[in-house]
């Protein structure tokens, strides 16, 4: 018989249908829904606002990547350990005891450890073992089973609180010292290999031509001392250079306190030095691994975590509902960047500024790079800026970022993606460019009428010097050239032309204006603004609707499956502009504001003036 499918919802978000895990059985029937409609296959243990310790234990390969088979099978391995899975979507911060399955093996070794902390805590079985309170359990079992490991090792330590130092000691010799007692056995087994197993003639022929030194490699790889059939190791004379301090060493803190005064070893000597510290090898040997499983403590930890975790990290796996509902704060969401009037909730956390704008540039957002200070810490972040406009950021600017654990960060501006923000600044941009310009040129034009009065100060100094200095020698000075009416004529021509044509233009349009009805001019204003703005606006609408998340996750190690889109309302929502209160009061009388200019108001005027001349010839009786 088959197992009768799952009944499955979805919601719509993002320009994309996403699932809804809002029951235990939602939650366990993760592993039969098809991974093409997951939003995201794999995310990083890492640089997301989750709880480490649950990530760790999801993450069975150790990869540093919670891919989708790991999560099902913490989910199905929490089911098993569990009498109902209902607790899985109850919020809980812990697992409530009489909800701990004891009918197998594992499930009483979890259970028994669970009463036991139950007891020490005075808590019944009807109550909840908190994530807090099992965490400390593993550690305190860690701690127990610590001591008892340091107490077993005092009968191990012969030597005292030295006695790591000469078991490091005896471990790095040891290879050496084989290394000539084997030679030794060779030499008393046949005198030939006397000869030949002590260095030749020519190897020590090969060293003289060099620069020596007592660690040279070369020396180092030659035996500790000269072998013989006899096999003694001495330990104060005729030793490798290499190796004399090392031996004296061996002598003073090993051979001395273990096998008393001795001036040289042979290989029942270093077999009586290793058998004495076999004890202590033992005792390294088992020490407790802080993680390891024991009782099942860590194994209850374990439980506690999943149920609190396991229902959240799916809504932040196979669905991103905490993020597109505006419920809570998303897992990649590292908290909230203060800068320029606004405040901007889309944060990540970046490793590499330059790699993650390589890919995240894609998401058509504009995404502002923050390096981020709080003492000697120090965090990098991208910051989507979804609302407002891009005319005050700049690389250097300074913000405040707020971690999710309301810490401040001093934030710097190091770099910065553009893209269109809003369509309000899509729509000003053209004017905003045209004041820019004319700016620039102004600027310009006032720069160079300032260097030509420079200059002609110059020159009329020169002049003037030349002058004096011509009437001192009896020179006489180059006459000025002769006036040019024919050239001034023709310069006054071309002026009055230009001015003719701007007149005869501005004639045009006055009268074209006031040949309209008057509910026509309005319509002609908005007609002329559309025609100046209109190719910004819809060319900034089409890339805001294509704004996509997908990329700027991408690039922090997520596999994003869906096209996560981020729209024009939904985009706003995730950066908020300053705004007054509703109940403030607000003065607009500002005693340093600067005086207004006279010119607007003597245009408008004269615009009146020439208005009322046109009305009054063409709709003169």
């Amino acid at each position: 018989m088959t197992e009768e499918a799952h009944s499955w919802r979805f919601f719509r978000a993002g320009g994309f249908d996403q699932v809804r895990i809002d029951t235990a059985q939602d939650l366990l029937a993760l592993s039969q829904l098809d991974q093409k409609l997951w939003v995201a296959l794999s995310c990083p243990v890492k640089g997301i606002e989750f709880d480490a310790r649950t990530l760790q234990f999801i993450d069975s390969d150790k990869d540093g990547h919670v891919r989708v088979p790991e999560l099902t099978a913490a989910i199905q391995w929490v089911n098993d350990r569990l009498t109902s899975p209902e607790v899985l979507v109850q919020q809980l911060d812990g697992v409530p005891i009489d909800h701990i399955r004891s009918d197998d093996e594992p499930g009483k070794l979890i259970k028994a450890a669970a009463l036991a902390l139950a007891a020490e805590l005075g808590k019944t079985e009807a109550d909840v073992l908190t994530v807090e309170e099992t965490s400390v359990a593993q550690a305190s079992h860690a701690a127990r089973a610590q001591a008892a490991w340091e107490v077993a090792g005092a009968q191990t330590l012969l030597l005292g609180d030295d006695t790591a130092a000469a078991y490091a000691l005896v471990t790095e010799l040891d290879g050496k010292v084989q290394d000539f007692f084997t030679r030794c056995q060779l030499a008393a087994f046949d005198v030939r290999a006397g000869d030949v197993l002590n260095p030749s003639e020519d190897a020590f022929k090969a060293l003289a031509s060099s620069s020596l030194q007592a660690d040279t490699q070369a020396i180092s790889a030659l035996p500790l001392a000269h072998v013989s059939a006899a096999g003694w190791l001495p330990l104060s004379e005729g030793i490798n250079p290499a190796w004399r301090a090392r031996l004296a060493n061996l002598r003073s803190s090993v051979v001395c306190p273990l096998l008393g005064d001795k001036e040289a070893l042979n290989a029942a000597d270093w077999q009586a030095i290793q058998s004495k510290l076999a004890p202590y090898v033992t005792w390294l040997a088992a020490k407790p691994d802080p993680a390891a499983e024991g009782d099942g403590v860590r194994d209850l930890e374990k439980l506690s975590r999943y149920v609190r975790d396991v229902q959240l990290l799916a809504n932040n796996f196979a669905s991103f509902r905490d993020f597109y509902t505006r419920q809570g704060k998303a897992s990649f969401q590292v908290g909230t960047l203060y800068l320029d009037g606004r405040s901007c909730e889309l944060c990540v956390a970046v490793n590499d500024a330059a790699k993650h704008a390589a890919l995240a540039g894609l998401s058509r957002m504009c995404l502002v790079y923050c390096e981020c200070v709080r003492g000697a810490e120090k965090l990098s972040i991208a910051a989507a800026f979804t609302a407002g406009d891009s005319d005050q950021l700049m690389v250097g600017r300074n913000g405040v970022f707020y971690d999710r654990q309301g810490r401040d960060w001093d934030a710097t501006i190091s770099k910065i993606i553009d893209h269109p923000i809003s369509l309000r600044q899509a729509f000003w941009s053209p004017y905003k460019n045209l004041v820019r310009m004319v700016g620039l040129q102004f600027q310009k034009l006032a720069a160079s009428k300032a260097k030509e009065a420079d200059d002609k100060l110059v020159n009329s100094a020169l002049d003037v010097s030349k002058k004096g200095v011509a009437g001192v020698t009896g020179k006489t000075a180059a006459a000025p050239p002769p006036f040019d009416v024919g050239k001034f004529a023709g310069i006054f021509a071309a002026i009055g032309l230009a001015v003719g044509a701007v007149g005869t233009m501005a004639a045009s349009l006055v009268s074209g204006l006031f040949a309209l009805l008057w509910w026509q001019i309005p319509l002609a204003f908005l007609c002329l603004m559309l025609l100046v703005s209109g190719p910004a606006v819809l060319l900034a609408w089409f890339k805001l609707r294509s704004r996509n998340l997908g990329p700027i996750l991408d690039a922090n190690g997520w596999a994003i499956n869906a096209r996560a889109r981020i729209n024009i309302p939904f985009g706003t929502s995730l950066t908020h502009l300053a705004q007054l209160p509703a109940n403030a009061e607000r003065s607009l009388a500002d005693p340093y504001a600067e005086k207004p200019f006279q010119w607007p108001y003597v245009t408008l005027v004269l615009g009146a003036l020439a208005a009322v001349v046109v009305w009054y010839v063409r709709f003169r009786p």
